[in-house]
């Protein structure tokens, strides 16, 4: 069986942020919306998660909104590092692991059979 653990060193998102294009792992921090106007909180509810994003020194939204230095979600969704907005920002990233028995995050077209064939050829049993 492969050894699932992995290490994972994360970086301060106000002291240092990622190359650009990078895919990471994002801490983001901020308040689900509540449930209703009359709830008892009216802020709705506090959250710290991790979610897989990307790093970009430019992106443009739909409506042509240009951001700087952002992590941009699977739903195209921005979102700062912390201190620089005030909701759903970036406490903390770290790069994500390669694939197994690469030095990669990415195989494309002909070459993804082969590598996947590899990786299980190769496991490491513990």
């Amino acid at each position: 069986m492969t050894n699932p653990n992995s290490k994972v060193t994360w970086i301060d998102a106000r002291e240092r942020l990622p190359r650009d294009g990078v895919p990471v792992a994002v801490a983001v921090t901020g308040r689900y919306p509540a449930e209703s106007p009359e709830s008892e909180d009216a802020l709705g509810e506090a959250f710290w998660l991790v979610r897989p994003m990307y790093f970009t020194n430019r992106h443009f939204s739909e409506d042509g909104t240009e951001h700087r230095d952002c992590f941009v979600d699977s739903d195209g969704y921005v979102h700062r590092p912390y201190g620089l907005a005030d909701d759903d920002t970036v406490t903390h990233w770290a790069e994500l692991p390669t694939l197994p028995g690469m030095t990669t995050h990415l195989v494309l077209g002909d070459d993804v059979q082969p590598a996947l064939q590899n990786a299980w050829r190769n496991r490491t049993d513990s």
